[in-house]
């Protein structure tokens, strides 16, 4: 099984060796790319992401009172685990900046 796939390999180096100048820069470019566009799972996820990053921006409140409930088991008073208006703009800084890595990420699936 190995000779087999060995001399399927040599026979593809040669044929390559044999046609560099048939070549052309644009097919090298696509081949390395494996451009055929973004995966529909990846692109799902993004928007799902970026649905999660409007909300963050938009209502951090949502986001806190949805995972206050992961803390009951292990904190006496999840509500006073509260952010404070500080705390809630420094989530909206950093939920503007997951924003534009999730849409960066989008842009380069097409």
């Amino acid at each position: 099984m190995e000779d087999g796939i060995r001399d399927d390999a040599c026979g593809f180096a040669q044929l390559v060796a044999g046609n560099r100048t048939s070549m052309t820069h644009d097919v090298m470019v696509q081949a390395a790319s494996g451009g055929d566009g973004g995966s529909p799972v990846i692109v799902l996820l993004l928007c799902f992401f970026l649905i999660m990053g409007v909300v963050q921006v938009v209502r951090p409140q949502l986001l806190w009172k949805a995972n206050s409930r992961l803390q009951r088991g292990w904190v006496r008073n999840p509500d006073a685990t509260e952010p404070t208006s500080k705390g809630y703009a420094m989530n909206r800084v950093v939920g503007l900046i997951f924003l534009g890595f999730v849409i960066w990420m989008l842009l380069q699936q097409f």
